[in-house]
């Protein structure tokens, strides 16, 4: 039988179950992995509780990163074999293709190989993070050497990959935390400026910063009220890219300001990569090379098992973390 992890109703951590079912056949087009590691993020808590960009069908599986080995390939896959390592991209519906478990069922075009020097538990803390921060900040926001970039919530495991892909491109990156204790774990992993909001005026500090500029990307994972005090912060003809909703309360535009400075605010999620071959194609690329020569590499914070998946959902909802939470299995 096959572990897998579902919630029969939403709400919080405690309505994931371990269920054992039998293993799935791969259909057409369709992998099933052995699964050795979980990456989690916060699409899976956003889905968990029925707040996601798409609704659970009850019961459901939940999850999009995961790490393990071929076990079986369905009717009309090519390019993987039994025995391959691999890793899932976040191609797929998450009701239908759940990947917390033991053993699941992707499809193909899902379904990557990975590094040969990175773990199963690095392996499952790639995509999310690396086509988040890449698509934002180099296929849309042409980054590149000089330019300052505000990162909001940057203790994150994309907020982690943001700093990578900013120090690559030789740009500045001002980080923004609300723990102090964190400020100093930020500067050891690359950030150039740390603020810690709350204790610091936001866009006071930014324009210190970068000379009375302003920032001229800014990489948002909050949202919320705290646009407007992004919006000071910003550099005439600026593009904010919000890719996150941490604060989970109403954004207003904050047009004045927009006005004054020609401000771009734009959405931005990891799907308008993945949905398109030839940006991912460039982003499997960008990623491969930043780990094959060093510049990007994934941050792991903590590691659970998978009999504890609930407290591992406690821990990502807590904002304690330092990079990505894997589950292994």
């Amino acid at each position: 039988m096959a572990r897998i992890v579902r919630f029969h109703q939403t709400g919080g951590p405690e309505v994931l179950r371990i269920e054992e079912v039998p293993p799935a056949t791969p259909g057409e087009g369709e992998v099933r992995i052995a699964v050795k590691a979980i990456g989690l993020n916060r699409a899976d808590c956003l889905f968990r509780q029925g707040m996601y960009l798409e609704a659970p069908s009850l019961p459901s599986r939940l999850g999009y990163e995961a790490a393990g080995t071929v076990e079986a390939v369905g009717p009309g896959v090519t390019g993987f074999k039994v025995g391959d390592r691999v890793n899932t991209l976040p191609a797929f519906s998450m009701g239908k293709y759940g990947v917390y478990g033991d053993s699941v069922v992707v499809p193909s075009h899902a379904v990557s190989s990975f590094p040969g020097n990175l773990s199963f538990e690095e392996g499952a803390s790639i995509w999310v993070a690396y086509l988040t921060s890449y698509g934002a900040l180099v296929e849309h926001g042409r980054l590149r050497k000089g330019l300052h970039v505000l990162i909001t919530a940057a203790s994150s495991s994309v907020g982690y990959s943001a700093i990578q892909v900013v120090r690559a491109a030789g740009g500045i990156s001002i980080t923004t935390t609300r723990k102090p204790e964190k400020a100093e774990t930020l500067r050891q992993a690359g950030a150039d400026h740390v603020i810690v909001t709350g204790k610091e005026d936001l866009a006071a500090r930014v324009m210190e910063i970068t000379g009375g500029r302003g920032a001229d990307l800014i990489f948002d994972a909050v949202a919320g009220p705290s646009m407007d005090a992004l919006a000071a912060a910003a550099e005439r003809e600026a593009t904010i890219f919000v890719y996150g909703m941490l604060s989970m309360k109403p954004t207003v535009f904050p047009l004045e300001v927009a006005l004054k400075k020609g401000l771009s605010l734009r959405g931005f999620t990891l799907f308008e990569i993945v949905s398109v071959p030839e940006r991912m194609e460039r982003a499997k690329k960008y990623i491969f090379d930043g780990m094959k020569s060093g510049a990007l590499w994934p941050v792991i914070d903590r590691i659970f098992p998978l009999d504890d998946i609930v407290e591992a959902h406690r821990y990502m909802e807590s904002n304690q973390q330092n990079g990505k939470i894997v589950v292994t299995v």
